[in-house]
């Protein structure tokens, strides 16, 4: 009978490069990848997403709560989306989880991480995807770059993030901003806080519409709560949250 265990492995030579792997005391009912937020900024962790790994944890998944360089360290463009990138093939490496059922699950600026790892192309930073990601949760994610940028949001960190404004690097936002790499490879969640004053819903609205227009499988939530609401096992909306990530897959 396999016991509840928790491992860090790095998947780089720089310390923000690793992950903490959870593993339930069963056999896995599939693989969830967390990614933390903080608007991308050093100083933010994936300290924050433990409480959350471990409820997914006793609910039966397998959890990799990755993190990565960011912004005033180490990170940015391209850097930061060749970690997450980096970070979710590495679960290719262990035989103790599916790498053929990878659920991503981003809160905040992770959710832009998440969405955009859903996403993943020829084209994009890290290529396309080593593992099968089978559906993706945005919790209160930050999905238009692009929009995100022309409003300043996260003070500055966005432009910080891929390098310049939309006018300066469209390039890099035309391969990072998940509005415009819309369909992602596999049905997206969006959640909301219905009282978050961090990430306006503007920014899922905007995605979810882009979405649509592409024919793509994806839903929209509003929970209550704030910003971090979305995250906390304790939450009225956790159960929104826990049905969205485990809910039969629709193609």
């Amino acid at each position: 009978m396999p016991t509840a265990s928790v491992a860090r492995s790095a998947y780089g030579d720089d310390p923000s490069q690793y992950g903490e792997l959870y593993l339930p005391a069963r056999i896995p009912l599939a693989t969830v990848v967390v990614v933390h937020g903080g608007y991308w900024a050093q100083g933010f962790g994936a300290e924050a997403m433990r409480p959350m790994c471990q409820a997914l944890q006793a609910e039966g998944y397998a959890v990799w709560n990755l993190e990565y360089r960011r912004v005033g360290g180490t990170g940015g463009w391209p850097m930061t989306f060749e970690d997450v990138a980096a970070g979710i093939d590495h679960l290719d490496t262990f035989d103790t989880v599916d790498a053929g059922d990878v659920r991503l699950v981003g809160h905040s600026a992770g959710g832009q991480l998440a969405v955009w790892a859903a996403s993943r192309r020829d084209t994009t930073p890290g290529g396309p995807s080593a593992v099968t990601v089978t559906r993706c949760l945005s919790l209160a994610g930050v999905l238009d770059l692009t929009g995100a940028s022309r409003q300043g949001l996260g003070s500055g960190n966005v432009d910080l993030l891929m390098g310049g404004t939309p006018a300066d690097v469209p390039d890099h936002y035309d391969v990072g901003d998940p509005t415009r790499l819309v369909p992602a490879g596999c049905p997206v969640a969006c959640l909301v806080g219905r009282d978050d004053e961090v990430v306006p819903r503007s920014q899922s609205d905007a995605y979810v519409a882009a979405a649509r227009s592409a024919g793509a499988p994806v839903t929209l939530d509003e929970v209550p709560g704030d910003h971090s609401a979305l995250i906390g096992p304790e939450s009225r909306a956790w159960p929104t949250v826990l049905r969205r990530l485990g809910e039969k897959l629709r193609t």
